[in-house]
């Protein structure tokens, strides 16, 4: 498993998480946790950074690395 794939597959589950709470009447925590995934996606988009991908790169190769 390659960091760029792991981090959309845990980017699926986080949404999944919210709309689980959004679902069971907890709406406040799932909007604190959205926004905080659309902070993270919009910082990334603007500078290329993901916090996501750096830290998961420690443990997990990436995925550019598996075509050379």
């Amino acid at each position: 498993m390659c960091v760029e794939k792991l981090q959309k597959i845990l980017l699926a589950m986080a949404l999944g998480i919210v709309m689980m709470l959004a679902a069971s009447g907890s709406l406040k925590a799932a909007f604190i946790l959205h926004v905080g995934i659309m902070i993270m996606l919009i910082f990334s988009g603007f500078t290329g950074f993901c916090y996501l991908t750096k830290v998961l790169s420690t443990a997990f190769p990436s995925c550019n690395e598996d075509k050379k």
